[in-house]
């Protein structure tokens, strides 16, 4: 079955072909994953898109729309002195990669079409979008399926278990606007429980944002013109603007993996030394909008950030660092995504099964809407879940997008203590029956006897002894980087952040007394993103003996160690935001190094 699905979005488009009996795969146009959705027309009526509208733009902005998408609710557009529908706009942008998808088949027919639109676009925007693809000659039944219904889809084709019952909360930050969802798994598929949106936010506002930065700092050289370059006034105006806003489009970018760059600037301004932390500050308080929304839409759907199975971010702009440390913030739950955030749609829409979706059970309804359920890409399964299986070519590991190591340590903890306990309260029915990790309620060492008083850093003389030198070079405090210690199901849990070499990179480690290292190792193994790669051992020291679990957690370096004869373990976090995630062998010479007792 050939099948091509679409992701129309704001400012670019994504398209994913399966054919010939091969899994999906990213159609490139011009020569990249992601084709630019805007429009030039032509003096002769002709409408051009992509690059070709990019470029043909520096000889007459007045011709070009940069985001047609956005002007979903305009009948028309005056591009120059062309009156175009917007329908036509639309189709324009469809049919570009209706071309290439005709070519790569070599004749063979398309079985169906499939387009992503936000949840909340009502019957009349979904007819309009349904009409673009009939002008598209895409045929006038495309499959239209909401957005985080495909993101959902998409986690869940990753490996991720989304059993019935459980719900995802899904975070798109796109171009031009802001949406959130909750989507819920029943016994028959994926249904939208509740979403939101901005209007207003989305990358578009960050340039606008970050230009007017730049304006503060270069204006007062040449204020008159300044103001014609933000109200160009002529074709040469117009052109300068266009390649501003160009470059301050990929200064924003460059700040994603980098602290600080430089906007080039046009005659007579200098250039601009811009930093992350400054575009931070700028975007700071609607970005918190948003992670205030995605908790308002939580609620509406009656649940709790922590009874989520995950907060999946997609699209572009989604890999701001500063996304994922205001979620955190704002949920305790760790956010991830994966290293092409713009395709997630696209390649989710390919895993919704063909053909209508099924009945689902009746389910309440959000402001007066109910979105029919989806049926899921894969068949749930029930905790823990299988290995997950080979990543097909192409597909690379979802990577956690950086945040503050205290709160990444905070919601990672908060989380695999939940995946520990199964939902049950007892950490021992986080097991699978008949092979159940069996931890009796105290084992006492002779040389080790776990409890008494703690010091002033939280450590009784039994779990300093498992941490060695840490409090010496580290800061420790009692605590489990905010989770209660009586929901973690331990006794006594100390939090101590360790010196890093880098200032792009943190460890914390979480000591624990009254939780083995068998049950904290059960969770650990449900959340590496490679089971197959983790390295296992056993260390001794210092009078102890124990063993080790090491991986990598959605691009987060994690290790857990224990004795073997008494209830104390540790949980190693190891964050790196400036390079590849630290290996499990990283994680193991580490704690060799700085953390085994006696080292």
């Amino acid at each position: 079955m050939n099948v091509l699905s679409i992701d129309l979005g704001t400012s670019s488009t994504v398209a994913v072909l399966s054919a010939f009996e091969r899994g999906p795969r990213v159609i490139e146009v011009d020569g990249s994953v992601t084709m630019s959705s805007a429009i030039f027309a032509g003096e002769d009526g002709t409408l051009v898109v992509g690059q070709d509208a990019e470029r043909r733009a520096r000889l007459d902005p007045a011709r070009f729309e940069p985001n047609p998408k956005r002007r979903i609710d305009d009948a028309t557009l005056l591009l120059g002195d062309t009156v175009v529908e917007v329908t036509d706009a639309l189709a324009a942008v469809l049919r570009r990669v209706a071309e290439e998808a005709h070519r790569q088949l070599a004749g063979q027919p398309l079985d169906q079409v499939r387009l992503s639109h936000p949840a909340r676009w009502g019957a009349t925007r979904q007819q309009l979008l349904r009409q673009a693809a009939t002008k598209a000659g895409l045929g006038p039944n495309p499959v239209l399926i909401p957005e985080p219904v495909a993101a959902a889809a998409h986690y869940a084709s990753l490996g991720r278990t989304l059993a019935p019952g459980s719900t995802l909360a899904v975070y798109d930050l796109g171009a031009g606007t802001f949406d959130c969802a909750v989507v819920g798994v029943t016994d028959r598929g994926f249904t939208v429980l509740a979403d939101n949106g901005l209007p207003d936010l989305g990358s578009l506002d960050i340039d606008q944002a970050l230009l007017e930065h730049v304006g503060r700092q270069v204006s007062h050289t040449d204020p008159a013109r300044w103001q014609r370059m933000l109200r160009p006034r002529s074709l040469a105006d117009r052109r300068t603007r266009r390649a501003l806003l160009q470059d301050v489009r990929e200064a924003k970018e460059t700040l994603s993996r980098h602290a600080h760059t430089e906007v080039p600037m046009p005659e007579p301004f200098g250039d601009v030394l811009v930093t992350r932390a400054e575009l931070e500050a700028l975007v700071r308080p609607n970005l918190l909008r948003s992670a205030e929304m995605l908790a308002a839409t939580i609620r509406d759907a009656g649940r709790t950030p922590q009874q989520l199975t995950g907060v999946y971010l997609v699209g572009g702009p989604s890999r701001m660092p500063l996304v994922a440390t205001l979620l955190a913030e704002q949920l305790g739950v760790l956010p991830t995504t994966q290293d092409q955030p713009e395709t997630a749609v696209a390649f989710g829409l390919h895993h919704v099964p063909a053909g209508p979706p099924p009945t689902p059970p009746a389910t309440p309804a959000i402001d007066g809407r109910t979105v029919p359920a989806m049926a899921p890409a894969t068949t749930p399964a029930a905790w823990p879940p299988p290995p997950p299986p080979a990543k097909p070519k192409g597909v690379r590991k979802p990577l956690l997008i950086g945040a503050g190591v205290g709160v990444l340590v905070a919601a990672l903890v908060i989380t695999l203590l939940a995946v520990t306990r199964g939902g049950s309260g007892d950490p021992v029915a986080a097991g699978t029956s008949g092979n159940a990790a069996q931890v009796s309620t105290r084992q006492v060492a002779g040389s080790c006897s776990p409890g008494g008083e703690p010091d002033a850093d939280g450590f009784t003389s039994c779990l300093r002894r498992l941490a060695g030198t840490v409090p010496d070079v580290g800061t420790c405090e009692s605590g489990g980087a905010g989770s209660p210690i009586q929901e973690a199901g331990a006794e006594n849990v100390v939090t101590c952040t360790l010196p890093s070499d880098s200032t792009t990179s943190g460890r914390s480690v979480i000591y624990y007394e009254g939780l083995s290292f068998d049950v904290l190792k059960l969770g650990i193994e449900s959340q590496l993103v490679d089971s197959a790669g983790a390295l296992e051992g056993t260390w001794n020291g210092a009078g102890l003996t124990g063993k080790y679990l090491a991986g990598t957690m959605t691009g987060t370096g994690i290790m857990v160690f224990g004795a073997d004869d008494a209830e104390i373990c540790g949980l190693l976090v190891w964050v790196d935001f400036g390079a590849d995630s630290p290996t499990p062998q990283d994680m193991v010479d580490y704690f060799e190094q700085s953390l085994k007792p006696g080292a």
